[in-house]
């Protein structure tokens, strides 16, 4: 079996990840999806919004759209992430450095936020968009200084928004989860799925043709 063709050939070979995330890529794939890569390069400074999950809307938005729009991509259907962290009512990306990592993690351990992660959608030929954020409420274990110290000394805090994972090194420090699992990981696989269809598309046509063959089987 093998997903809907057409002028654009199957689906999932038409799938583009606007994101340069190892942890999203690996997230799709895990669930039978393999979308190329295509980094948008985007200056996300630009973007400014007091509402968390608009803010992240936006620069999956920006991200999807700048990839969208690249001539090479007229047959593409892109997806573009984003993510940030809520705490106290202020956003939070990534750290700009050590420093900032370390000042976080006093702030954050022992307590929760939310991460909210903005989903942008650009099917280009039949020229249809969707998007949505979605929201997890994640709970910190109660660190000591020096955990905190070694957990930033990996360097993996510098790298994603929030300054932790819960898919590598920072599992241990996540004590509890309230909503999407995957959204924490940094792509809602149920909010993916209802966006397909919105626009018309299904997500299990997004499987390639092995792995439709393997679930039929």
């Amino acid at each position: 079996m093998t997903g809907p063709t057409g002028p654009t050939g199957p689906l999932a070979d038409r799938f583009v990840l606007a994101s340069a995330s190892p942890a999203r890529l690996a997230t799709l794939r895990a669930a039978g999806v393999a979308p190329r890569v295509v980094v948008s390069g985007v200056d996300e400074s630009v973007v400014t919004d007091p509402d968390p999950a608009a803010l992240a809307l936006e620069l999956a938005r920006l991200k999807a759209t700048h990839v969208a729009s690249l001539p090479e991509q007229a047959t593409a259907l892109v997806l573009g992430c984003d993510s940030v962290l809520e705490l106290d009512g202020e956003i939070h990306g990534k750290p700009r450095d050590a420093a900032e990592a370390t000042d976080r993690w006093r702030r954050m351990r022992g307590r929760s936020g939310v991460l909210h992660t903005g989903h942008w959608l650009v099917d280009v030929p039949a020229g249809v968009t969707a998007g949505a954020a979605a929201r997890t409420r994640v709970h910190f274990a109660d660190l000591d200084d020096a955990e905190i110290a070694a957990y930033v000394a990996t360097g993996e805090p510098l790298h994603v928004a929030g300054a932790f994972t819960v898919d590598g090194l920072g599992g241990a420090f996540v004590t509890g989860i309230e909503g999407d699992h995957h959204n924490v990981v940094g792509v809602s696989l149920p909010l993916l799925r209802d966006l397909l269809g919105r626009i018309g598309l299904r997500w299990t046509d997004l499987w390639g043709a092995g792995q439709q063959e393997s679930r039929s089987g």
